[in-house]
């Protein structure tokens, strides 16, 4: 990959997301969970990320009922995959909104981590 997560566009973003969760599905195995994305700034979308029966699935929009979203601009959302910006502080400077289940979006914080998502998006 010559392109780099900032030269990327968000529906790219998303896309390796899905492909990299799905060539390893090993961490997202039993978890049964719908994250919505709702990212503002340069670009703006309303994704869901869908984990269950050990696969990832990336749509556009919210066809499910999210149990977690997530509401942050597209230059947080790389640094936030990048693992550069830490959700906990994140939300306690506002630089993401959450609703919904905490403890899945925690969750997430985790499973980025346990992808090393920096290695397949920098």
């Amino acid at each position: 990959m010559s392109k780099t997560i900032n030269d990327d566009s968000l529906a790219n973003v998303m896309e390796k997301i899905e492909e990299i969760l799905n060539e390893n599905p090993g961490p997202i195995e039993g978890i049964n969970v719908v994250y919505q994305f709702e990212i503002s700034g340069d670009e703006e979308a309303l994704y869901q990320l869908q984990l269950g029966d050990s696969k990832a699935k990336v749509l556009i929009g919210s066809e499910l009922k999210a149990d977690c979203t997530l509401k942050l601009s597209f230059a947080n959302f790389r640094l936030f995959l990048l693992g550069k910006l830490n959700g906990t502080m994140a939300f306690m400077t506002g630089k993401l909104k959450m609703n919904g289940d905490i403890g899945k979006a925690l969750k997430l914080e985790s499973l980025l981590q346990q992808y090393n998502m920096k290695d397949h998006l920098s």
